[in-house]
């Protein structure tokens, strides 16, 4: 069967005009048809995805909701142009109202971090969070030179150097020797003195403070008398907590770190991009000369992005950032943060008086990270339970855990359903949930035995509770307020 587009393009000539003159319009090109006439699949995929958003409880800790207004930005016309360089030196022409929105973005970064543009710079070119701690790392190292995270099994990130034994994971672990700090396992805390330690042994050039399932906040003071001490850069990954920082609502790494970095679609509720912040003017005083050291950052982080390792920035996405940033300077949005605080605690709460542990026992944050060893099932099977009763969650590693592939936890986040308008007592209810969920995939296993491929089996046909819950919490979450659409 011919398309449509197909037939347009076999039809014959009509009214003088040619074959050639009519095959090429804008019309005969479909270029302004709608996706449910050009692409009824992709379309369908969509409306898909739609309806799973509307009725399943997104708990993924590092998701949100962007607004109608971002996803205008992506969707628009910024999405057409080249534009190799930066505001005022770019590679192409036609660049006029591009630079206008990068500076924009540019002035709102900074304005959102309450930052001065004399003593700080940022790069909001940088495609996503692990090319932008690349591009940092490359930046600022030489090959080889030595960095140090928090370990990913006690809840840091991959692009902050994480290796197993015979294998680098991450490619920062290849061009650069890292050395992982950890939690006390005991506590689920970091451990400062331990770190304070290794890093007087190793002798990193970088210093990583962030982390991806980490429910507590960190101590950026202790950290930089840590960097100085061994004459580190102290490098903030701030990409979950961004908006909670843009809020004022936990302290910011920006009072004592000397770069930042951070991705836009998690807290800070944008889209799917990144941001390089970094130290600008003095740096110190020679004590021999009295002359100023400055730092050297701006050029440096600037090439790297590009032309180092990123061609054309991706403008739909910038534009879409200036956006984000202007509303997250909003009172709503530091309202919006207060309430992601109140309802991860509110969740915590639930959850622990229903027996369950939280590593490090709560949170300061928007997140807690669940050890469900004292239930007697892992996080593959918790993960893929609670999914079976729409409430979206993630597997993770806690303290103590011998396999990524099998870990014994859960990463349970507020973000997304507090955009959607979610309280205290509606998280309360989630954990409710949740529990309910653990609950019969427990009772599921004492009749299969732990294998996993034996217990999904005995979730085939799903049991009569399981289906029951399902109804339950598509019902709860179809009540509130759909984000975007």
């Amino acid at each position: 069967m011919r398309t449509a587009l197909s037939s347009v393009l076999r039809a014959p000539k009509t009214k003088g005009l040619s074959l050639s003159r009519r095959a090429l319009t804008v019309q005969a090109q479909h270029l302004n048809t709608p996706l449910a006439d050009v692409d009824p699949e992709i379309a369908k995929i969509i409306e898909g995805e739609k309806g799973r958003q509307r009725r399943c409880i997104n708990l993924i800790a590092s998701e949100n909701f962007a607004s109608k207004a971002v996803m205008e930005c992506t969707g628009s016309i910024m999405t057409n142009k080249y534009s190799e360089g930066y505001p005022g030196a770019r590679y192409y022409g036609g660049n006029e109202f591009i630079d206008q929105a990068e500076a924009l973005c540019i002035k709102r970064a900074l304005n959102t971090f309450r930052l001065n543009e004399e003593e700080w710079g940022v790069n909001v070119q940088t495609l996503s969070g692990s090319p932008a701690n690349f591009q940092f790392f490359t930046a600022v190292l030489e090959p080889h030179s030595r960095i140090m995270g928090l370990d990913l099994p006690h809840g840091g990130h991959l692009s902050h150097g994480y290796e197993i034994a015979n294998k680098k994971v991450s490619m920062v672990s290849k061009y650069f020797e890292s050395m992982a700090y950890r939690l006390d396992e005991e506590t689920g805390l970091i451990d400062y003195e331990e770190l304070e330690k290794f890093a007087t042994r190793f002798r990193p050039k970088v210093l990583i403070a962030g982390a991806s399932a980490y429910a507590r906040l960190y101590d950026y003071a202790r950290m930089r008398q840590i960097a100085d001490s061994v004459g580190a850069i102290l490098l903030a990954d701030m990409a979950h907590i961004s908006g909670l920082v843009a809020a004022g609502v936990v302290p910011s790494p920006f009072d004592h770190c000397h770069a930042v970095t951070t991705t836009t679609h998690k807290s800070l509720r944008g889209p799917r991009g990144a941001m390089i912040f970094w130290r600008k003017g003095v740096k110190s005083v020679d004590k021999k000369t009295g002359q100023n050291i400055m730092y050297d950052f701006d050029d440096k982080i600037n090439a790297a992005v590009f032309p180092g390792l990123q061609g054309g920035p991706h403008n739909h996405t910038i534009t879409a950032l200036a956006t984000a940033l202007k509303m997250a300077g909003s009172p709503e949005f530091k309202e919006y943060q207060l309430q992601v605080l109140k309802n991860s605690q509110a969740m915590g709460e639930a959850l622990v008086k229903k027996g369950f542990t939280l590593v490090s026992g709560g949170t300061d944050n928007h997140l807690l990270l669940l050890d469900l060893r004292n239930k007697g099932i892992n996080g593959n099977k918790g993960e893929f339970i609670c999914e079976q009763a729409s409430i979206v969650m993630n597997k993770n590693t806690v303290p103590g855990d011998k396999s990524a592939i099998t870990p014994s936890g859960l990463r349970v986040g507020a973000p997304g359903m507090t955009s959607r308008g979610l309280v205290e007592d509606d998280f309360r209810k989630i954990g409710d949930f949740i529990a309910r969920a653990i609950d019969i995939g427990v009772e599921v296993q004492k009749q299969t035995g732990p294998k996993l491929k034996d217990w999904k089996k005995g979730l085939d046909p799903p049991p009569a509770d399981l289906v029951a819950l399902k109804a339950e919490v598509e019902a709860f979450a179809s009540s509130f307020d759909t984000v975007g659409f």
